[in-house]
């Protein structure tokens, strides 16, 4: 029961929330380098974010130590925003509750469902956090492992980020919300269809740089205005074409390079030491992108 009201609760409180997943900064030679993340993280808040997802797959966060993880949370805790902590083990999740973490973002774990219920507990009893169930692309779980992790009391909400997979998309909001958790979408690329079918939060990656594009699909999507909704995801699915493309795994190094461009990271940070092989032509093409969608005048956000 403890379990279940204290997911409860922050599932109610994230209801309606945008999450950025903020990139970490790194050296040239592929430090991390958490120091620089507070002028970054408030960028991402004063541009709309509500929330910042740290050690997320755009923050690189199974590459982590726990001393960065620690940093990262608190320069996000600064930033005055609400924050959530990607974690595979349990000590992470520890790491993330001595932190301050309101939540957890549990990264796939393999296994049948038991185990992966057995899992779950595990990190519940690490860190007595709720937890963020994460349906993820490149590790689907079977639908009796969904079933698995969306019935489990300290799961609170579930991330979908099944890419270009509409139908599973679809019928998996529908079963997170038929189990009476919060469904928030993580599709960059299905961003505001994923809202028409249900989903009432994001955690999104898009939202490392450019939070403002994203915001407005949200924000729009929640008054009563259908063509300023339509405008604004026709922006935003834009830039995701442009970022969340072959290579996908690219997609970290391309919005760095947007917040680069944004001033919120400096020059000599915007480095993505687990980046895939991109072309040569490649950051000028997303930064043009950027340039134009920037000079188009964002809806107004609602109070």
């Amino acid at each position: 029961m403890e379990w279940f009201g204290q997911a409860r609760d922050w599932a109610a409180g994230a209801r309606g929330r945008l999450y950025a997943a903020p990139a970490t900064p790194f050296d040239s030679v592929g430090r991390a380098r958490p120091e620089f993340a507070k002028n970054y993280f408030g960028a991402l808040v004063a541009a709309g974010a509500d929330g910042l997802a740290i050690a997320a797959h755009t923050g690189r966060g199974p590459h982590l130590s726990a001393g960065v993880r620690t940093e990262l949370i608190g320069a996000a805790r600064r930033a005055g925003a609400a924050t959530v902590a990607g974690a595979v083990t349990a000590e992470e999740v520890r790491v993330a509750a001595a932190a301050g973490a309101e939540a957890v973002l549990v990264f796939p774990a393999p296994g049948d469902a038991g185990a992966v219920r057995r899992h779950l507990d595990r990190l519940w009893e690490a860190g007595g956090l709720p937890l963020i169930g994460f349906d993820l692309y490149t590790a689907p779980y079977r639908d009796d492992v969904f079933a698995a992790v969306v019935t489990h009391p300290a799961v609170a909400a579930v991330k979908l980020a099944r890419l270009s997979d509409a139908i599973a998309c679809q019928d998996r909001i529908a079963l997170v919300r038929e189990h009476g958790k919060l469904a928030v979408t993580g599709e960059d690329r299905m961003f505001g269809a994923s809202l028409t079918w249900g989903a009432e939060a994001a955690l999104v990656g898009i939202a490392a740089a450019a939070v403002g594009i994203t915001r407005a699909v949200l924000d729009t999507f929640t008054g009563n205005d259908l063509p300023a909704f339509l405008a604004a995801t026709r922006r935003l699915d834009t830039l995701a074409a442009t970022t969340f493309r072959e290579p996908m795994d690219g997609y970290v190094q391309r919005m760095a390079w947007i917040a680069g461009a944004e001033g919120s990271l400096p020059g000599e940070l915007l480095t993505d030491p687990y980046a895939p092989a991109l072309a040569d032509d490649e950051r000028e093409q997303v930064l043009s992108v950027h340039r134009a969608l920037t000079t188009v005048q964002s809806p107004v956000r609602a109070n």
